[in-house]
């Protein structure tokens, strides 16, 4: 009986060691199944927390774009997030927002880049996420003082009957119109055409030549008429005026018959209160959805953008070091975007 008894409390420890093992199983298994589920996230969280993959910010060839990106960036580094700058064409960035390869456009000007960004809005990959508050116009420009020698302006029809006073040894007989780097597709050749204009545009490589050639030109006053826009420190600097060009429309893009031209379309001017939009990759506000929140609140002004041009192109500074600065000198306004 001892011995019965001595098997049967045996037997009864061995399987309650034996639940506690599986019970410890069960439970381990389960923190391995919810690793497993966060590591199949590709970097992303639990609902409603944000991805740990670094938020990447192009890089484009403009002073304001490139101060701003980094205030952006430095903005998000402040809240917790990664953040890489890619340098980017500025018209195939939408393709590359579709592609997964740039997360945020935080500067997309109507005038240069808006076809390009609603195409991609239209096919669903790219958000148009919000508005700042600058408003901005891009379009033929130039000094005050040219009006002393061609009186008309800023009609257009005056700047062509004038066009004599703007050729260079480049344009021969046609006066010269300095438009800026070839990728921002300004459509200054279809006006050109459209309008009977007789000039040749002539595109420069960086803004930063624009800005030579109208240091150059102003110190003598010798006639100029180049591409520029607002907001833009040279409002600050150089006295001036735009183009007047037929009113915009948007079927003067598309529709020959419109405009004066029945026969060609881009027979107007560029529009002259254009947007200032923020872009994201349609799947931004999911992998990101507080810093998507916090994009939201990013607004920018025309005096803003005109000082983060005005840091570099003035007064010499790094992009990096003017994002700093500009940053240190807007305190309020980052605080704010943080909400």
């Amino acid at each position: 009986m001892k011995k019965l008894l001595a098997i049967l409390f045996a037997m009864v420890v061995l399987a309650t060691a034996c639940g506690d093992s599986s019970d410890s199983t069960e439970a381990t298994g389960a923190s391995d199944d919810g690793a497993e589920s966060s590591d199949d996230g590709g970097g992303e969280s639990a609902a409603g927390e944000d991805s740990s993959d670094p938020i990447r910010i192009p890089l484009h060839n403009w002073s304001s774009q490139l101060v701003g990106a980094e205030v952006l960036g430095n903005f998000l580094e402040g809240e917790g997030y990664t953040v890489e700058y890619v340098p980017s064409d500025s018209q195939v960035v939408y393709q590359s927002m579709c592609d997964g390869d740039v997360e945020l456009v935080h500067e997309v000007w109507e005038g240069a880049f808006g076809v390009a960004f609603q195409e991609q809005v239209d096919a669903g990959c790219v958000l148009d996420w919000s508005d700042h508050n600058a408003v901005t116009r891009e379009d033929w420009w130039y000094p005050t003082y040219v009006e002393d020698v061609c009186p008309g302006l800023p009609d257009w029809e005056a700047l062509n009957d004038c066009s004599e006073l703007f050729a260079t040894a480049e344009t021969g007989d046609k006066g010269r119109f300095l438009g800026g780097p070839v990728d921002w597709l300004k459509g200054d050749e279809e006006r050109v055409e459209g309008l009977g204009l007789n000039f040749e545009v002539i595109n420069v490589g960086s803004a930063a030549t624009l800005w030579a050639e109208l240091e150059t030109a102003a110190a003598d006053e010798t006639p100029i008429v180049l591409f520029n826009w607002t907001p833009n420190f040279v409002e600050a600097i150089y006295d001036g005026k735009f183009v007047e060009f037929p009113q915009f429309e948007e079927a003067c893009r598309t529709d020959p018959e419109w405009g004066t031209n029945a026969e060609l379309t881009h027979d107007c001017g560029n529009p002259a209160e254009g947007y200032l939009k923020i872009g994201v990759g349609q799947h931004f506000p999911e992998k990101w959805p507080n810093a998507a929140e916090l994009v939201k609140n990013v607004d920018m002004t025309n005096a803003m953008l005109a000082d983060m041009a005005n840091l570099v192109d003035s007064e010499g500074l790094e992009a990096s070091d003017a994002a700093e600065k500009w940053a240190e000198d807007n305190a309020d306004v980052i605080a704010g975007w943080a909400g």
